[in-house]
């Protein structure tokens, strides 16, 4: 259950270069009668007390083609393809100007993530001495999916810039990080997209499954 002071900002990465997906822009290839970031925006924002997207860069022609989601656009916190670290430092930025504790980042690419992910994430999040959570399915730690703290900015973005730190799991070793568990039968509700064949896997475990969650923990 979120405490009372646990307002969280519902980022979703959309950054990232898509090289394996032929071409094609990610955020907008179709499943289900929907855009896969149509899907994580609908799984989001009933959990979330407000959402924003992050790009690696907010051009004009990113603003167009985003601009049907109505959500605000936030560029990486540094230049260059500094991964979704950089896109989480923005996040955590603009969470701590608008008043928000919290940044929830979420793939672009993750059509079936649990509708109780938030919830969970905070909730085990609130147990831990530096207040961070991720997700983990499979027996797998999930480190895109994770609930941060506003409060570890200023350390993020010493890692980023002092260190060239890139990797979303190493920064959080560094912590007491919570490891939630998410149980499944078929379908992980993890599962992202990162090729034309993922793609197709997607849209067949959703006509399978349908859009119920299947999880059981």
């Amino acid at each position: 259950m979120r405490g009372d002071k646990t307002l969280i900002l519902g980022l979703i990465l959309a950054g990232g270069l898509g090289r394996r997906m032929e071409g094609a822009q990610k955020p907008f290839a179709r499943i289900g009668g929907s855009s896969l970031i149509e899907a994580v925006i609908s799984r989001a924002r009933d959990q979330c007390d407000a959402l924003a997207i992050n790009l690696h860069q907010a051009t004009p022609e990113a603003a167009k083609a985003f601009a049907p989601f109505g959500l605000p656009l936030l560029a990486d916190a540094l230049p260059g393809h500094s991964g979704p670290l950089a896109g989480v430092l923005a996040g955590l930025d603009y969470a701590a100007v608008h008043g928000l504790s919290h940044v929830l980042s979420l793939p672009c690419d993750g059509p079936f993530l649990p509708r109780d992910l938030a919830a969970r994430l905070a909730e085990a999040a609130s147990e831990k001495r530096d207040g961070l959570a991720c997700a983990a399915s499979g027996g797998r730690a999930h480190p895109v999916v994770a609930l941060w703290p506003t409060r570890l900015r200023d350390d993020l973005r010493h890692a980023l810039t002092a260190e060239g730190l890139r990797k979303v799991g190493q920064f959080q070793q560094r912590y007491d990080v919570a490891k939630v568990e998410w149980v499944f039968r078929a379908r992980d509700p993890f599962f992202n997209i990162n090729t034309p064949d993922d793609l197709l896997q997607a849209r067949n475990l959703l006509a399978v499954g349908g859009d119920e969650d299947e999880t059981l923990a």
